[in-house]
């Protein structure tokens, strides 16, 4: 398990790997280039099989392309990458979409713009389950395009937002007070319509 630059024992992941359950991070940041602010490390517990193992795969970058090779699928689609600068996941990616009190959404790391779409098991996979709901902010759930087409996009929300129930696959939740405020600065960036003026970017990102 990597540290992800964690020092000493965060009692809220251990509780959290207590209860089963595996947790990762996302370092967020304000900004292009050098010109980069840092905004805080979003923690998030990751309770649902399938969707968490896609989802943590891409944020430790390192496992991405072995397990993308696996699948006849998309090995054509892997080949076309660029071997001296291959995919780092949700590493160096943005959040291209934030509406404020309801999402911050983001996970495309093939076009950064909300229309790419890949995971471990092929361009899109099934729904998992609607076990979880979305009731509360701090809720991590699966983009898609309809019934599934689950593939690596995903949004946090900012509110409750119950209409979303039956139609995308909850599979984690922010885990403590210091992540969601870091959710909160994210909501809070300028927009034009729905993206954000400024990059806001995944700068560091994997497993504690």
């Amino acid at each position: 398990m990597a540290s992800g630059g964690m020092s000493g024992a965060d009692p809220e992941v251990l509780a959290a790997i207590d209860r089963g359950n595996a947790v990762a991070f996302l370092d967020i940041g304000l900004g292009d280039g050098s010109n980069v602010a840092e905004l805080g490390r979003i923690k998030l517990e990751l309770f649902v099989r399938d969707v968490s193992g896609s989802f943590m795969d891409i944020c430790s970058s390192q496992k991405l392309i072995a397990n993308l090779r696996h699948f006849s699928s998309v090995r054509k689609l892997v080949k076309t990458f660029d071997s001296s600068a291959p995919p780092t996941g949700y590493k160096d990616t943005i959040f291209h979409r934030v509406i404020k009190d309801f999402m911050i959404q983001g996970g495309d790391f093939m076009n950064n713009d909300g229309t790419g779409k890949l995971s471990i098991y092929g361009p899109s996979f099934p729904d998992e389950n609607f076990k979880h709901k979305h009731d509360k902010a701090g809720i991590l759930s699966m983009a898609n395009s309809g019934p599934n087409t689950n593939g690596c996009q995903f949004f946090i929300t900012c509110a409750k937002a119950d209409w979303l129930d039956g139609k995308h696959v909850v599979f984690g939740q922010v885990l403590d007070a210091n992540s969601m405020l870091t959710v909160r600065k994210c909501e809070a960036v300028p927009v034009n319509g729905t993206t954000p003026r400024i990059p806001l970017r995944i700068l560091q990102c994997g497993e504690l």
